[in-house]
């Protein structure tokens, strides 16, 4: 059996001594998504980062004999770290990350930066720490934990990715690549994920899909005087305004077409419950709320269940429009709107991204030209039923490496692989977990690791592959 206690202590040396400050070197680097900066090649910030990964893991994968690390590029494509591990025990263990990061945002507290890592009390803050830099860091730290305690584990294959921001365009080109060599998993962990708070191990039990596309409202073919056109020609807004309640009730954020909504699951119900118990009012008061501002709702399981099983909407950039110091009087000739709608986890994508497409563009009002370009979508995961052996394992690590029972919880978030491993291998048990709770802000300004939550989610999954390891036998 696995040593706590020990596992705990290794965790704090290699941690202190190692990963933190090669993470914050890894922070420095940015290393945007191909989403984000299509000249990624040119520029060099991910080879320079894989090239920081790789020499970091080669370097410790020598105390694990036969491992293996390579980086596969195939043409035209992101890179791809990949290493394997021999086994003591039966089976194959899939455990999954990405080195890409998002943009940088605005409004970072003063002295912080996307790049600029900076290390306040347990937390290091800077872009991709939290999301995802520290996932291969926590896979190799779990195995060495275990090889240190003498422990068995079965074959281990890591798979660390960098376009995962961007969408996963290139991962499924890898995995049909790999297939042979990755082999059939009986477990998969995927440490990309969030927590509802830093006192306890979280499993991620769903998460939504999405469709993301750009909705136009032309009506002019230059922009013209607002004093000479206004109450002759519609305002491209408006008409924007108007098709946008075609798919959303604006007062209350319910979407309206049926084919967006999913019957909830009654498992995933009762866990929001459970949920919304341990965390109280924390399920809302974790966003940085404007002040007076209210959520939309009081309910923090119903609150719960819209992040995790509901349709919701947003508009995450605007075209067409000059800052307000640079508007002058004009009616403008077009609107563009960046619509992100999160889609249930177990809702079929594209009959969503045609059933918004015909309804933003069946009979626009005036005749505007209106077009709704929904390239990327995504179907979201729900996570198949816990294994008697993998619902025990859980619990002990979470109460061995927190003090706290393991809590259950959907994300409103997606991770591509997850729906893609789902399908491939539906027989597989899946980990999925992380270091994303209040207040850590993946993708907006302030991102942070909690470094002792990082180091206690390592030392769960060591116990998690020592437990896999024994049911095996």
């Amino acid at each position: 059996m696995i040593d706590p206690k020990k596992t705990a202590a290794f965790m704090e040396g290699i941690w202190d001594g190692e990963i933190i400050p090669a993470l914050t070197d890894y922070i420095r680097i940015p290393n945007k998504s191909p989403a984000f900066d299509p000249d990624w090649e040119k520029h060099g910030h991910m080879d320079k980062v894989v090239e920081m990964f790789t020499a970091w893991a080669k370097k410790k994968l020598e105390q694990l004999t036969g491992s293996s690390l390579e980086v596969v590029k195939l043409p035209g494509r992101t890179p791809l770290i990949f290493i394997e591990v021999p086994g003591t025990a039966s089976g194959t263990i899939l455990m999954y990350g990405h080195l890409d990061k998002q943009p940088e945002m605005t409004g970072w507290t003063d002295g912080t930066g996307p790049w600029t890592p900076i290390q306040k009390d347990d937390k290091l803050y800077g872009r991709g720490g939290a999301d995802d830099g520290y996932a291969m860091f926590a896979a190799v730290s779990a195995l060495l934990a275990l090889k240190e305690q003498g422990l068995a584990h079965a074959r281990a294959v890591i798979v660390i990715e960098a376009c995962e921001e961007s969408g996963s365009p290139d991962l499924p080109f890898y995995i049909d690549h790999l297939a042979a060599r990755i082999g059939t998993p009986d477990l998969v962990v995927c440490l990309d994920s969030g927590c509802g708070n830093y006192d306890q191990l979280w499993l991620t039990t769903s998460l939504r899909g999405m469709v993301i596309g750009n909705l136009t409202v032309k009506v002019l073919t230059e922009g013209v005087h607002s004093g000479d056109a206004s109450g002759m020609v519609a305002s491209s807004f408006r008409i924007a305004r108007q098709l946008l309640s075609r798919i959303e009730d604006e007062a209350t954020g319910q979407m309206r077409l049926d084919d967006l909504f999913v019957q909830i699951p009654p498992d995933r119900s009762w866990q929001a419950k459970d949920a919304a118990a341990i965390l109280g009012d924390e399920v809302y008061t974790k966003f940085p709320f404007a002040p007076g501002v209210q959520p939309m709702g009081r309910d923090n399981a119903e609150l719960i269940l819209n992040r995790t099983w509901r349709p919701q909407l947003a508009i995450t950039a605007v075209d067409g429009y000059p800052l307000p110091e640079n508007g002058g009087n004009v009616l403008l000739p077009y609107t563009t709107l960046k619509l992100s709608l999160r889609l249930p986890p177990t809702c079929d994508a594209e009959p969503a991204r045609l059933a918004v497409k015909k309804a933003l563009e069946d009979n626009p009002p005036y005749g505007a030209e209106v077009a709704f370009d929904a390239p990327q979508m995504d179907g979201g995961w729900n996570a198949p039923a816990l294994s008697p052996w993998l619902e025990k394992a859980l619990a002990k690590a979470s109460n061995d490496s927190f003090g706290r029972p393991v809590a259950f919880m959907g994300e409103g978030g997606s991770i591509p692989f997850m729906a893609m491993l789902g399908r491939k291998f539906p027989k597989t048990q899946f980990v999925v977990t992380g270091v994303l709770g209040p207040h850590s802000n993946a993708h907006g300004p302030n991102e942070f690791l909690h470094i002792p939550t990082a180091k206690k989610v390592a030392a769960s999954i060591a116990s998690i592959l020592a437990d896999h390891a024994l049911q095996a036998q």
